[in-house]
């Protein structure tokens, strides 16, 4: 058992029946009334994302989970295939256990958090920028802005990024994986 002062980003606790993972949560102290934590709550199960506000001190049912380094092999379409980098065993895993599969290279290496009960994977963490080539995008017109303008770009993965005007196909880029949006380019 913990409490709401142990509510941190990627905790997993028991919730109406379900493993949510704490994806945002900030503790409110209002001027009148009782402290609280608003959370926003991620099913591990169905992908669902769903509000909650726990009064302060209130008791929360934790799981105790295990994190392991996998690596990415490949999607068959329906599952997500990886490879323990420590025993070389399998696993595979749907698409909506995943919080942004579109930024996910084959060979790329996750944190994938394990419930020690019934070892079931909960969720999987991605690296916290990732490099990708871009595979296609418009040209970009010199004198065609104002300031900060973008364009929408595809990368190797399908995955679509709004990067600078001077992006070009064949750039690689550096893409921030919790928001999905570019954060500078690489030099080779």
């Amino acid at each position: 058992m913990a409490s709401t002062s142990d509510i941190r980003n990627g905790l997993c606790i028991k919730y109406n029946n379900d493993i949510y993972k704490i994806i945002e949560f900030l503790h409110v102290k209002p001027g009148k009334g009782p402290a609280f934590v608003r959370t926003k709550l991620k099913s591990v199960t169905t992908g669902k994302v769903l509000d909650n506000t726990f009064s302060a001190g209130h008791k929360i049912d934790d799981v105790r989970v295990e994190t392991h380094k996998f690596q990415y092999l490949y999607n068959d379409g329906e599952f997500y295939h990886f490879m323990n980098e420590a025993d070389y065993t399998q696993i595979r895993l749907l698409e909506s256990a995943l919080d942004r599969p579109d930024l996910l290279k084959e060979g790329e290496v996750v944190t994938i958090q394990i419930n020690t009960e019934d070892n079931m994977p909960l969720s999987v963490d991605l690296p916290a920028t990732v490099i990708l080539e871009v595979t296609a995008t418009e040209p970009g017109v010199k004198g065609n802005t104002a300031t900060n303008a973008t364009k929408p770009a595809t990368v190797e993965t399908g995955a679509e990024v709004n990067v600078p005007l001077f992006i070009n196909e064949g750039d690689k880029i550096k893409v921030e994986t919790d928001k999905g949006t570019y954060k500078e380019r690489v030099k080779e």
